[in-house]
């Protein structure tokens, strides 16, 4: 739930309060935000916080929402642009809420793990289903947030349900229909509300098979994809009928520097950090390239990766 909020004053003043309400919390105030997001860009959060547990998210949304101060929820920060000027109020990140229980073909597992992570438990334990997952580098909360996929699989495909805590402070248990997912889509997005954590159901198979599949798409992502860069992973939805990479490289701008910030020569559906990129960078190159797909081929290109925060 993420207002605009400009009085850095105010939460000054607020600082101290939160620190004694929450003193078993990690609370860092004025954290670069470049430091977590995976285009190692982004201003400030004026307080980023790392709760542990529901119960703690719970107490920090509800003092927050008593208090007036805005507060957001990150992932992992992987298909996320911060602007420069940072975030105001309040920043969640789940990271230490990466708890992963397997019971029979039925994957449990809590917001803040990683997609990849759980995809190995899933290999661990012989169940089929996450394979696709296995080079996602999100957050479980973040990859049912967009309804990640990849090679042919989405998250919707095996979800049945998520704990999601909402700004009044209840807690509801939201089925697969509930989410209305399609693609790069969940209801969520709409609702404001905090996914605690994700049920899987997969299918028992053989542990080679599911072995060789995410060896296979492992191989496949790491010579296709831009990986020896920071990046955001891929920055735009896939246009109906056609695809992204191609249209830019048709465009003739693949490798098109902007400030510190690249089209990759790799890959043109990324845009990759090559010399200490700003924000500001990613963000003007994204306005170019859909100014120039849209001049040449009258298609607009819709961003995956989500830009939030300030102008600097």
């Amino acid at each position: 739930m993420y207002k605009t909020f400009k009085r850095r004053s105010f939460l000054l003043v607020k600082n101290e309060e939160l620190v004694k309400e929450f003193p078993e919390m990690a609370l860092l105030l004025n954290e670069p935000l470049m430091n977590y997001t995976f285009t190692q860009t982004g201003g400030p959060a004026d307080v980023l916080a790392f709760p542990k547990t529901r119960d703690e998210v719970e107490a920090l949304v509800n003092y927050c929402q008593k208090e007036n101060i805005p507060w957001l929820v990150l992932g992992n920060a992987s298909n996320l642009i911060v602007r420069d000027g940072g975030i105001r109020g309040v920043v969640i990140m789940l990271l230490e809420m990466n708890t992963i229980q397997v019971t029979d073909d039925v994957i449990e597992v809590e917001a803040g793990a990683r997609l990849i992570d759980t995809s190995y438990a899933a290999l661990d334990n012989q169940l089929t289903g996450l394979e696709f997952a296995c080079g996602i580098p999100g957050s479980v909360g973040g990859a049912v947030f967009m309804n990640a996929g990849a090679y042919g699989g989405e998250i919707k495909d095996v979800f049945v349900s998520s704990d999601v805590l909402f700004p009044d402070g209840t807690i509801r248990t939201l089925t697969s229909e509930e989410m209305n997912f399609s693609y790069r889509h969940s209801d969520i997005q709409r609702m404001q509300g905090i996914i605690l954590n994700a049920r899987f159901a997969l299918e028992k198979g053989d542990k080679d098979v599911i072995k060789t599949k995410m060896d296979e798409l492992t191989y496949l992502r790491e010579s296709k994809q831009p990986l020896e860069y920071p990046s955001c992973g891929s920055v735009f939805k896939r246009p109906e009928g056609h695809f992204t990479g191609k249209l830019i490289q048709d465009a003739g701008i693949q490798g098109l520097v902007w400030g510190g910030a690249q089209i990759s020569e790799k890959h043109a559906g990324f845009i990759v950090n090559i010399n200490q990129a700003t924000a500001t960078d990613y963000v003007e190159l994204i306005a170019h390239i859909q100014a120039v797909i849209k001049e040449k081929f009258d298609v607009a290109l819709e961003t995956e990766v989500r830009i939030i925060g300030e102008e600097k």
